[in-house]
């Protein structure tokens, strides 16, 4: 019998949406810059394109300002696809169903974390760079490295989808259908809902969300802190 198509809330496809195209157009667009400039771990023969650094740049500055929306619905409403505190302990399960979720749930959270470095140094890298043909800069170094760890766990992304719901679960995130409670007009009151819920106390919020999973919230703060760093970091150094 064939598995029904699930529901996604209406909010995460949007922003999974929108991140990932961006995400993708950014990785093609970021070949091409290497295949045009660089090559040295292989090159694919295509016809040199106009202002390619331009328009990878365009699509990275996009993703950039979408990324801290969809960081903010990944940690909190979407925490339960990162890593979770018995992630470790299941990762060692191999083969077993809960393993193939454990896989994706680490490859999701370090997508993030390679996302924010992708974004810092592609921010801190000089157009003239690659056209002089000046490849040893570390932060060129560090933006392909971040590059390739952004393309595997899109690919793990995507198999253990299909691994884990098939079809169903990939066709969930291009439905339009929207349920009466998850339209937008309802969203001020969940978040509202959502916020009351936690401890008035600072402290307690604090150690509340810490003791739900301390190792995701260390790299929820790295990530908005590398997000603020990769739009500040131009200012200062920008010749």
């Amino acid at each position: 019998m064939p598995r029904s198509v699930p529901y996604q809330p209406l909010l995460l496809r949007m922003l999974h949406g929108v991140s990932g195209i961006l995400a993708i157009a950014a990785i093609i667009t970021g070949f091409l810059v290497y295949n045009t400039y660089d090559g040295r771990f292989g090159k694919i023969p295509f016809p040199q394109q106009g202002d390619i650094q331009g328009i990878h740049g365009t699509f990275a500055l996009f993703f950039l300002i979408v990324l801290p929306a969809f960081a903010l619905y990944s940690f909190h409403a979407g925490n339960k696809r990162l890593i979770q505190k018995n992630s470790w302990e299941q990762i060692s399960q191999v083969g077993q169903p809960i393993w193939w979720v454990s896989l994706q749930r680490l490859a999701n959270t370090l997508m993030l974390i390679a996302s924010v470095f992708s974004v810092i140094s592609g921010r801190m890298m000089k157009e003239e760079w690659l056209p002089a043909g000046e490849i040893h800069h570390i932060w060129y170094s560090l933006h392909i490295t971040a590059w390739a760890v952004i393309v595997c766990c899109l690919a793990i992304h995507i198999l253990m989808s299909t691994k884990v719901g098939g079809a169903p679960l990939l066709l969930s995130m291009f439905s339009w259908q929207v349920r009466p409670e998850d339209s937008p007009s309802n969203w001020v009151n969940r978040y509202r809902t959502w916020w009351s819920s936690l401890p008035t106390n600072f402290g307690e919020r604090a150690n509340q969300l810490l003791d739900n999973n301390l190792s995701l919230r260390i790299i929820e703060a790295f990530v908005f802190i590398g997000v603020i760093v990769a739009f500040l970091l131009p200012l200062f150094f920008s010749e």
